[in-house]
Protein backbone atom coordinates (compact mmCIF):
# COMPACT_ATOMS: atom_id res chain seq x y z
CA UNK A 1 0.00 0.00 0.00
CA UNK A 2 2.83 2.33 0.90
CA UNK A 3 4.56 1.45 -2.32
CA UNK A 4 1.38 2.32 -4.31
CA UNK A 5 1.14 5.71 -2.63
CA UNK A 6 4.76 6.34 -3.53
CA UNK A 7 4.01 5.59 -7.17
CA UNK A 8 0.92 7.78 -7.08
CA UNK A 9 2.84 10.65 -5.55
CA UNK A 10 5.61 10.24 -8.15
CA UNK A 11 3.08 10.32 -10.96
CA UNK A 12 1.38 13.41 -9.48
CA UNK A 13 4.77 15.13 -9.17
CA UNK A 14 5.50 14.41 -12.83
CA UNK A 15 2.05 15.65 -13.88
CA UNK A 16 2.45 18.82 -11.83
CA UNK A 17 5.88 19.37 -13.27
CA UNK A 18 4.63 18.95 -16.81
CA UNK A 19 1.68 21.21 -16.06
CA UNK A 20 4.02 23.89 -14.74
CA UNK A 21 6.17 23.63 -17.86
CA UNK A 22 3.07 23.81 -20.02
CA UNK A 23 1.81 26.89 -18.21
CA UNK A 24 5.23 28.52 -18.59
CA UNK A 25 5.28 27.72 -22.31
CA UNK A 26 1.75 29.10 -22.68
CA UNK A 27 2.68 32.28 -20.80
CA UNK A 28 5.84 32.70 -22.90
CA UNK A 29 3.91 32.12 -26.12
CA UNK A 30 1.21 34.56 -25.06
CA UNK A 31 3.82 37.15 -24.09
CA UNK A 32 5.56 36.68 -27.42
CA UNK A 33 2.28 37.09 -29.27
CA UNK A 34 1.48 40.25 -27.29
CA UNK A 35 4.98 41.59 -27.97
CA UNK A 36 4.63 40.88 -31.68
CA UNK A 37 1.19 42.51 -31.75
CA UNK A 38 2.56 45.53 -29.90
CA UNK A 39 5.44 45.80 -32.38
CA UNK A 40 3.09 45.62 -35.35
CA UNK A 41 0.94 48.26 -33.69
CA UNK A 42 3.94 50.57 -33.34
CA UNK A 43 4.79 50.12 -37.02
CA UNK A 44 1.24 50.93 -38.02
CA UNK A 45 1.19 53.98 -35.75
CA UNK A 46 4.60 55.46 -36.53
CA UNK A 47 5.66 54.21 -39.96
CA UNK A 48 3.18 55.09 -42.64
CA UNK A 49 3.64 55.08 -46.40
CA UNK A 50 1.23 56.99 -48.61
CA UNK A 51 0.67 56.89 -52.34
CA UNK A 52 1.65 60.20 -53.98
CA UNK A 53 -1.35 62.35 -54.92
CA UNK A 54 -1.76 63.07 -58.61
CA UNK A 55 -3.70 66.20 -59.61
CA UNK A 56 -6.69 65.87 -61.91
CA UNK A 57 -5.07 68.36 -64.27
CA UNK A 58 -1.36 68.44 -65.08
CA UNK A 59 0.38 70.70 -67.58
CA UNK A 60 3.95 71.02 -68.80
CA UNK A 61 5.29 74.07 -70.62
CA UNK A 62 1.72 75.24 -71.08
CA UNK A 63 0.65 71.98 -72.70
CA UNK A 64 -2.03 69.77 -71.14
CA UNK A 65 -0.91 66.26 -70.16
CA UNK A 66 -3.44 63.44 -70.86
CA UNK A 67 -3.41 62.40 -67.20
CA UNK A 68 -6.66 60.43 -67.48
CA UNK A 69 -4.92 57.93 -69.76
CA UNK A 70 -3.99 54.93 -67.59
CA UNK A 71 -0.54 54.51 -69.15
CA UNK A 72 0.28 58.18 -68.67
CA UNK A 73 -1.03 58.21 -65.11
CA UNK A 74 0.89 55.10 -64.07
CA UNK A 75 4.10 56.35 -65.69
CA UNK A 76 3.85 59.61 -63.76
CA UNK A 77 2.93 57.76 -60.57
CA UNK A 78 6.09 55.66 -60.88
CA UNK A 79 8.34 58.70 -61.01
CA UNK A 80 6.43 60.50 -58.26
CA UNK A 81 6.73 57.48 -55.97
CA UNK A 82 10.47 57.10 -56.56
CA UNK A 83 11.23 60.79 -56.05
CA UNK A 84 8.89 61.16 -53.07
CA UNK A 85 10.59 58.31 -51.23
CA UNK A 86 14.23 59.03 -52.06
CA UNK A 87 14.00 61.55 -49.26
CA UNK A 88 17.63 62.58 -48.79
CA UNK A 89 18.20 63.33 -52.47
CA UNK A 90 14.88 65.12 -52.88
CA UNK A 91 15.45 67.20 -49.76
CA UNK A 92 18.86 68.30 -51.03
CA UNK A 93 17.30 69.26 -54.37
CA UNK A 94 14.69 71.39 -52.59
CA UNK A 95 17.45 73.12 -50.63
CA UNK A 96 19.66 73.71 -53.70
CA UNK A 97 16.78 75.08 -55.75
CA UNK A 98 16.67 78.27 -53.69
CA UNK A 99 20.26 79.00 -54.70
CA UNK A 100 20.26 77.91 -58.34
CA UNK A 101 16.72 78.46 -59.63
CA UNK A 102 16.87 82.28 -59.59
CA UNK A 103 19.78 82.26 -62.09
CA UNK A 104 18.20 79.53 -64.23
CA UNK A 105 14.80 81.25 -64.23
CA UNK A 106 16.41 84.51 -65.30
CA UNK A 107 18.05 82.83 -68.29
CA UNK A 108 14.82 81.05 -69.25
CA UNK A 109 12.98 84.39 -69.28
CA UNK A 110 15.71 86.04 -71.34
CA UNK A 111 15.71 83.19 -73.84
CA UNK A 112 11.92 82.93 -74.14
CA UNK A 113 11.80 79.38 -72.80
CA UNK A 114 8.99 78.11 -70.51
CA UNK A 115 9.79 78.24 -66.81
CA UNK A 116 8.99 74.51 -66.46
CA UNK A 117 12.25 73.70 -68.29
CA UNK A 118 14.12 74.37 -65.05
CA UNK A 119 12.89 70.99 -63.85
CA UNK A 120 14.77 69.35 -66.71
CA UNK A 121 17.98 70.48 -65.01
CA UNK A 122 16.75 68.84 -61.81
CA UNK A 123 16.06 65.56 -63.60
CA UNK A 124 19.46 65.71 -65.28
CA UNK A 125 21.72 66.42 -62.33
CA UNK A 126 19.77 67.02 -59.10
CA UNK A 127 21.08 70.61 -59.44
CA UNK A 128 24.65 69.48 -58.87
CA UNK A 129 27.74 69.61 -61.07
CA UNK A 130 27.53 65.91 -61.78
CA UNK A 131 29.52 63.71 -64.17
CA UNK A 132 27.64 60.85 -65.81
CA UNK A 133 28.98 57.55 -67.06
CA UNK A 134 28.65 58.94 -70.59
CA UNK A 135 30.90 61.89 -69.64
CA UNK A 136 28.03 64.37 -69.59
CA UNK A 137 28.95 67.12 -67.14
CA UNK A 138 27.55 70.06 -65.24
CA UNK A 139 24.04 70.92 -64.08
CA UNK A 140 22.65 70.56 -67.63
CA UNK A 141 24.71 67.45 -68.41
CA UNK A 142 26.27 68.31 -71.75
CA UNK A 143 28.68 65.90 -73.42
CA UNK A 144 31.75 67.61 -74.84
CA UNK A 145 30.84 67.53 -78.58
CA UNK A 146 27.38 69.02 -77.97
CA UNK A 147 28.81 71.62 -75.60
CA UNK A 148 31.26 72.79 -78.25
CA UNK A 149 28.54 72.73 -80.90
CA UNK A 150 26.61 75.24 -78.80
CA UNK A 151 29.57 77.54 -78.30
CA UNK A 152 30.88 76.40 -74.94
CA UNK A 153 34.57 76.25 -74.15
CA UNK A 154 35.69 72.84 -72.91
CA UNK A 155 39.35 72.50 -72.01
CA UNK A 156 41.50 70.99 -69.30
CA UNK A 157 41.56 74.33 -67.49
CA UNK A 158 38.15 75.89 -68.15
CA UNK A 159 34.82 74.18 -68.83
CA UNK A 160 31.72 76.26 -69.57
CA UNK A 161 29.52 73.27 -68.74
CA UNK A 162 30.18 74.14 -65.09
CA UNK A 163 29.18 77.79 -65.52
CA UNK A 164 25.49 77.90 -64.62
CA UNK A 165 24.58 80.89 -66.76
CA UNK A 166 26.52 79.86 -69.86
CA UNK A 167 25.32 76.25 -69.75
CA UNK A 168 21.72 77.38 -69.12
CA UNK A 169 21.86 79.58 -72.23
CA UNK A 170 23.20 76.65 -74.26
CA UNK A 171 20.45 74.36 -72.95
CA UNK A 172 17.84 76.94 -73.96
CA UNK A 173 19.27 77.20 -77.46
CA UNK A 174 19.24 73.42 -77.85
CA UNK A 175 15.69 73.03 -76.61
CA UNK A 176 14.33 75.93 -78.65
CA UNK A 177 15.78 74.41 -81.80
CA UNK A 178 14.22 71.03 -81.04
CA UNK A 179 10.87 72.56 -80.09
CA UNK A 180 10.83 74.43 -83.40
CA UNK A 181 11.36 71.13 -85.23
CA UNK A 182 8.91 69.01 -83.22
CA UNK A 183 6.46 71.80 -82.33
CA UNK A 184 6.17 70.13 -78.94
CA UNK A 185 8.07 70.75 -75.70
CA UNK A 186 7.72 67.18 -74.42
CA UNK A 187 9.33 65.80 -77.59
CA UNK A 188 12.01 68.51 -77.40
CA UNK A 189 12.82 67.35 -73.88
CA UNK A 190 12.82 63.72 -75.00
CA UNK A 191 15.39 64.63 -77.65
CA UNK A 192 17.53 66.20 -74.92
CA UNK A 193 17.74 62.70 -73.49
CA UNK A 194 17.83 60.51 -76.60
CA UNK A 195 18.96 62.89 -79.33
CA UNK A 196 16.89 64.33 -82.13
CA UNK A 197 17.63 61.46 -84.52
CA UNK A 198 16.62 58.84 -81.96
CA UNK A 199 13.28 60.49 -81.26
CA UNK A 200 12.56 61.25 -84.90
CA UNK A 201 13.33 57.67 -85.91
CA UNK A 202 10.83 56.31 -83.38
CA UNK A 203 8.20 58.78 -84.54
CA UNK A 204 8.73 57.81 -88.18
CA UNK A 205 8.58 54.06 -87.51
CA UNK A 206 5.43 54.32 -85.39
CA UNK A 207 3.70 57.09 -87.33
CA UNK A 208 3.33 58.86 -83.99
CA UNK A 209 3.70 62.59 -83.39
CA UNK A 210 3.33 62.91 -79.59
CA UNK A 211 5.42 61.81 -76.64
CA UNK A 212 2.53 60.33 -74.66
CA UNK A 213 1.89 57.62 -77.26
CA UNK A 214 5.46 57.07 -78.41
CA UNK A 215 7.21 53.79 -77.59
CA UNK A 216 10.86 54.47 -76.76
CA UNK A 217 13.70 53.00 -74.74
CA UNK A 218 13.17 52.75 -70.98
CA UNK A 219 15.19 55.84 -70.07
CA UNK A 220 13.55 58.15 -72.58
CA UNK A 221 10.08 56.75 -71.86
CA UNK A 222 10.52 57.78 -68.22
CA UNK A 223 12.42 61.02 -68.81
CA UNK A 224 9.66 63.60 -69.35
CA UNK A 225 7.53 62.02 -66.62
CA UNK A 226 10.47 62.42 -64.23
CA UNK A 227 10.70 66.12 -65.12
CA UNK A 228 6.97 66.59 -64.49
CA UNK A 229 7.17 64.64 -61.23
CA UNK A 230 9.86 67.01 -59.98
CA UNK A 231 7.68 69.93 -61.00
CA UNK A 232 4.71 68.64 -58.99
CA UNK A 233 6.76 67.92 -55.88
CA UNK A 234 8.82 71.11 -55.97
CA UNK A 235 5.81 73.36 -56.58
CA UNK A 236 3.99 71.85 -53.59
CA UNK A 237 6.50 70.03 -51.35
CA UNK A 238 4.20 69.79 -48.30
CA UNK A 239 1.68 67.84 -50.35
CA UNK A 240 4.37 65.18 -50.73
CA UNK A 241 5.61 65.20 -47.14
CA UNK A 242 8.48 67.70 -47.30
CA UNK A 243 8.52 70.43 -44.65
CA UNK A 244 11.21 73.06 -44.21
CA UNK A 245 11.74 76.71 -43.46
CA UNK A 246 13.40 78.99 -45.99
CA UNK A 247 16.32 79.41 -43.60
CA UNK A 248 16.89 75.65 -43.95
CA UNK A 249 17.54 76.06 -47.68
CA UNK A 250 20.72 77.09 -49.48
CA UNK A 251 20.41 80.79 -50.21
CA UNK A 252 22.16 82.53 -53.13
CA UNK A 253 25.65 83.66 -52.16
CA UNK A 254 26.26 87.39 -52.75
CA UNK A 255 29.34 87.78 -54.94
CA UNK A 256 31.18 90.39 -56.88
CA UNK A 257 32.81 89.84 -60.26
CA UNK A 258 36.37 90.30 -61.40
CA UNK A 259 37.58 89.90 -64.96
CA UNK A 260 40.75 88.20 -66.16
CA UNK A 261 42.12 88.46 -69.71
CA UNK A 262 45.63 87.07 -69.25
CA UNK A 263 47.15 83.72 -68.34
CA UNK A 264 47.16 82.71 -64.68
CA UNK A 265 49.99 80.23 -64.22
CA UNK A 266 49.30 79.64 -60.53
CA UNK A 267 45.77 79.92 -59.20
CA UNK A 268 47.00 79.28 -55.66
CA UNK A 269 49.13 82.44 -55.83
CA UNK A 270 46.31 84.28 -57.63
CA UNK A 271 43.88 83.46 -54.82
CA UNK A 272 46.35 84.79 -52.26
CA UNK A 273 46.87 87.94 -54.32
CA UNK A 274 43.15 88.76 -54.36
CA UNK A 275 42.83 87.69 -50.71
CA UNK A 276 40.34 84.90 -51.34
CA UNK A 277 40.86 81.34 -50.05
CA UNK A 278 41.52 78.96 -52.93
CA UNK A 279 38.58 76.83 -51.78
CA UNK A 280 36.18 79.76 -52.19
CA UNK A 281 37.59 80.59 -55.63
CA UNK A 282 37.01 77.03 -56.82
CA UNK A 283 33.58 76.61 -55.23
CA UNK A 284 32.26 79.86 -56.69
CA UNK A 285 33.85 79.21 -60.09
CA UNK A 286 33.46 75.48 -60.82
CA UNK A 287 34.35 76.14 -64.47
CA UNK A 288 37.98 76.41 -63.27
CA UNK A 289 39.11 72.83 -63.79
CA UNK A 290 42.84 73.10 -63.02
CA UNK A 291 45.24 75.03 -60.82
CA UNK A 292 46.12 77.30 -63.74
CA UNK A 293 44.30 79.10 -66.56
CA UNK A 294 46.11 79.46 -69.87
CA UNK A 295 44.78 82.36 -71.95
CA UNK A 296 46.57 82.81 -75.28
CA UNK A 297 43.82 84.80 -76.99
CA UNK A 298 43.10 87.49 -74.39
CA UNK A 299 39.64 86.06 -73.74
CA UNK A 300 37.77 87.74 -70.89
CA UNK A 301 36.94 85.31 -68.07
CA UNK A 302 34.55 86.46 -65.39
CA UNK A 303 35.29 85.13 -61.92
CA UNK A 304 33.09 85.38 -58.86
CA UNK A 305 34.46 86.15 -55.43
CA UNK A 306 32.43 86.49 -52.21
CA UNK A 307 31.31 89.83 -50.83
CA UNK A 308 32.58 90.82 -47.39
CA UNK A 309 29.68 89.10 -45.60
CA UNK A 310 28.80 86.80 -48.49
CA UNK A 311 29.54 83.57 -46.63
CA UNK A 312 27.81 84.41 -43.36
CA UNK A 313 24.81 82.16 -42.74
CA UNK A 314 23.45 84.72 -40.28
CA UNK A 315 23.64 87.49 -42.86
CA UNK A 316 22.11 85.34 -45.60
CA UNK A 317 19.16 84.32 -43.44
CA UNK A 318 18.65 87.55 -41.48
CA UNK A 319 15.23 88.19 -42.99
CA UNK A 320 14.22 84.52 -42.73
CA UNK A 321 15.06 83.72 -39.12
CA UNK A 322 11.63 84.48 -37.67
CA UNK A 323 9.81 82.45 -40.28
CA UNK A 324 7.41 79.95 -38.75
CA UNK A 325 6.94 76.49 -40.19
CA UNK A 326 3.28 76.18 -41.13
CA UNK A 327 1.98 72.65 -41.52
CA UNK A 328 -0.98 72.46 -43.83
CA UNK A 329 -3.79 70.11 -42.88
CA UNK A 330 -6.11 70.39 -45.84
CA UNK A 331 -7.05 66.77 -46.49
Amino acid sequence: MKRNWTKILSILAIVLSLSTVGVQIFIMATAEQESEAQYKGLIKQHYQIFAPPIPDKVSFCGEKIPIDNVFVREALDRELTIIMYQQSTTFLILKRAERFFPEIEKVLREQGVPDDIKYLAVAESSLANAVSGAKAEGVWQFVEPTAKEYGMEVSAEWDDRYDLRISSIAACKYLKQKQAKFNDWALACASYNAGEAGVRGRMRDQKCDNYWQLYTNNETSRYVYRIIAYKLIMENPQQYGYYFRMKDTYQPIPTKEITVDTTINDLFAFAQKINVPYLYLKRLNPALRDSKLINKTGKIYRLKIPNEEGLSYRELTESLRNERLVIQNDI
